[in-house]
């Protein structure tokens, strides 16, 4: 074969590669629905929040006062402050004293065998008293309504689960082109959308809101059976579902917002400790990661203006498909508004997606040679990798 020949069947490979997940992406872009207003009384249960917190004092006030202004009925809000060395304590102590439901829990040491915020979520879960638990992060802003829609939700629908994206707030051009590339990577790529398939064995579980029934929080072993994952939001999710617990996910971008990161430079290294874990630390999969990245997403937009023929052709529709498709999970994540600068953090595709493989390489790296440092802490990989958080599932099946 010749060298142009070769091309073009790679090229015809690479628009296969981005029109599948494109075209699902349209079959599929109401799958993940709004969470919806309630359409029937439903006796709600005593809720109990989970809210660990580390150096969190610029934001913690904001998110816990949004906690405090729910209208549900019978709350209570622990948050556990994890060895915070700013006044993270204070405020939440002085919030404390202003409502009864606030509950404060200090952790001063971290016992072997555990991450930090993992095991301030078990230890909030073990003093909370609700029949549902909420874990959500210490920088989220809820609207009043929003807990007793989503409980009342997952009641009706019988769920033991129920997940809820919220919106990303990004400051600035690049970090809300990686946070846009970021929803696109999690809706379209991933397929998130298949937790609500009842036969798929995709899971679901994100940080800033996981409503679980208590029963079936215990039924896994809570939280001490992910005591080692950095990717623990994801993690509860998929050893809820292969537990058999009834789950869903759905966009609570109206009810809830979150800055994930503070800047670009920040998003990057706040991965470095869950990304190598979410390839469950093989080195291999990372790999044909940013060798997908490369060929999908970062060739299409230099090839299109290097290549002629059907190549040129090729090339221009899966531009097109990528600029489309990550169009519609900004609205999703983001904004419902598609303004011009929705366009311009589309275009900026390419450059997100180097980024991303950036930050996989970073983690990957770091990890490798120095073991995953979180929250002051380094630990060595081979513990990490001695957990799967998903032990006892075998076992459990065949009950």
């Amino acid at each position: 074969m010749t060298a142009p020949l070769l091309l073009t069947i790679f090229d015809a490979l690479v628009f296969l590669a981005v029109i599948v997940p494109f075209v699902l992406l349209v079959r599929h872009r109401n799958a993940i629905p709004r969470l919806p207003a309630p359409t029937a009384a439903v006796t709600l249960p005593r809720l109990s929040v989970v809210v660990p917190a580390r150096d969190e004092a610029a934001a913690i006030g904001r998110a816990i006062g949004s906690l405090i202004a729910q209208d549900y009925p019978d709350l209570e809000i622990i948050v556990v402050d994890d060895r915070s060395s700013d006044t993270t304590g204070d405020v939440v102590r002085g919030l404390a004293a202003k409502d009864p439901r606030v509950v404060a829990l200090r952790v001063d040491g971290l016992p072997a065998g555990w991450l930090g915020k993992n095991h301030a979520l078990w230890r909030g879960a073990d003093r909370a008293s609700g029949e549902w638990l909420l874990f959500t992060d210490a920088d989220v802003v809820f609207a009043p309504e929003a807990l007793r829609r989503a409980v009342g939700y997952a009641i009706s629908e019988g769920l033991d689960h129920l997940t809820l994206a919220p919106r990303l707030v990004a400051n600035g051009l690049l970090l809300r082109a990686f946070v846009a590339f970021f929803g696109y990577v999690f809706i379209a790529l991933w397929g998130a959308h298949l937790a609500n398939d009842p036969k798929s064995r995709r899971a679901v579980g994100i940080g800033a809101f996981n409503l679980v029934r208590r029963s079936a929080y215990e039924g896994i072993g809570t939280m001490r059976a992910l005591s080692l994952r950095p990717d623990d939001d994801i993690r509860l999710g998929r050893r809820l579902r292969a537990f058999g617990f009834r789950q869903r996910v759905l966009n609570g971008n109206e009810l809830m917002s979150v800055e994930w990161y503070p800047s670009l430079g920040a998003a990057i290294s706040g991965l470095e400790k869950s990304l190598y874990s979410s390839l469950e630390y093989r080195v291999i999969d990372a790999t044909l990661v940013l060798l997908y990245l490369g060929t999908t997403m970062v060739w299409p937009f230099v090839g299109v203006f290097l290549l002629g023929g059907i190549g040129s052709v090729l090339l221009t529709v899966v531009v097109s498909c990528l600029v489309a498709g990550l169009l519609e999970t900004y609205r999703q994540s983001i904004s419902l508004r598609l303004t011009p600068s929705a366009l311009l953090v589309a275009l900026l595709l390419p450059f997100s997606a180097a980024w991303f493989g950036w930050a996989i390489v970073r983690s990957v790296y770091l990890a490798e040679t120095r073991g995953v440092r979180w929250r002051g802490t380094t630990y060595p990989l081979a513990l990490l990798r001695a957990q799967s958080g998903l032990e006892g599932i075998a076992a459990n099946r065949s009950k």
